[in-house]
């Protein structure tokens, strides 16, 4: 099980869930402790802003960052619950989401995915230049890409109700 939410249900959520490995997707200037009960080395700490572009003065995610984010979750025992989590719980997160989903149900189609994820959260909003990157890498063939532009903008939220993916 993946549970996604904000930075500010981190650790009420690590405790609650017994999640034992985090992802940390958050902008290069908001530090970010790894929650008690979790190991430093099952903590992955992926600073970008939540941009699908390269803008001046930001950093955009990456195909390194999608590669480090696909190793993670590779390595993950599934034995306990995977914390991912941003600022809102909305974009960065559920993309991050969206790619565990299609890495764990390689033969679950990529819009069946997509709609799970949307009706889970439904201001779930994945970031677009994360999705494609990971569809690249896992060689989707750009199918990634078009579910979530399927499912299109979720609902406007400031912070993104906590929820969970089963995988």
């Amino acid at each position: 099980m993946i549970i996604v939410c904000p930075l500010s249900q981190v650790q009420k959520l690590v405790d609650e869930h017994g999640a034992r490995d985090v992802v940390t997707l958050l902008a290069p200037d908001t530090p970010h402790e790894t929650p008690k009960g979790v190991s430093p080395e099952r903590h992955l700490k992926l600073f970008f802003h939540d941009i699908v572009q390269e803008l001046e003065g930001h950093r955009a995610p990456n195909a390194a960052d999608a590669a480090e984010l696909i190793g993670f979750f590779r390595s993950w025992t599934r034995k306990t619950p995977m914390l991912v989590h941003c600022w809102a719980g909305i974009s960065r997160s559920t993309a991050a989401a969206f790619v565990a989903s299609c890495m764990f149900r390689p033969g679950t189609d990529e819009m069946e995915l997509a709609a799970e994820l949307r009706a889970a959260s439904p201001s779930a909003t994945p970031n677009r230049l994360i999705v494609s990157l990971a569809d690249e890498a896992l060689g989707r063939q750009g199918r990634m890409l078009r579910a979530i532009e399927k499912i299109g903008r979720g609902a406007d939220a400031f912070e993104g109700k906590p929820f969970t993916l089963k995988l």
